[in-house]
């Protein structure tokens, strides 16, 4: 069992809202696309679409010490990836519903909506990727200068 599936499964047991499944296709996703000097630091599951009423886009979002990763598996065959360096990270929005939240990531070429969360585990999402793009931002901008 992969370390991807197995923080995300505690993720989805501590906050069972959360509107996921098939996350050990999703998470496999992922771990092919992990860099062998990658350290994976925190993940969680959730809907990849900017509907809430659309529950069928399942994925796996992962923080490594490098980047965030996004990992969705097809029913049938394929998969969707997307990564997010620190670099081409803008900003984040978090909207806290009656029952769901909703995180919304801002990048340079494309907003990332994040659905179907539980309104319960928006606080720890939003700490690990802040923390994580704010510390590294600091080391892009100090290249920008030199």
């Amino acid at each position: 069992m992969s370390k991807i599936y197995e923080l995300v499964s505690e993720f989805k047991a501590k906050y069972p809202d959360t509107v996921a499944w098939r996350l050990k296709k999703h998470a496999a996703v992922v771990d092919h696309y992990i860099n062998p000097d990658e350290k994976v630091l925190y993940a969680f599951c959730g809907q990849k679409n900017d509907n809430w009423a659309d529950v069928f886009s399942s994925a796996v979002i992962v923080l490594t010490n490098k980047r965030l990763l996004i990992g969705q598996k097809r029913v049938v065959w394929g998969s969707f990836y997307t990564q997010i360096t620190p670099d081409m990270y803008n900003d984040m929005q978090i909207y806290r519903g009656l029952v769901f939240g909703r995180i919304t990531i801002d990048t340079i070429k494309e907003r990332v909506v994040l659905t179907n969360l539980s309104k319960h585990s928006l606080d720890e999402i939003e700490t690990a990727i802040s923390e994580f793009m704010m510390k590294e931002k600091k080391k892009y901008k100090g290249h920008e200068k030199a």
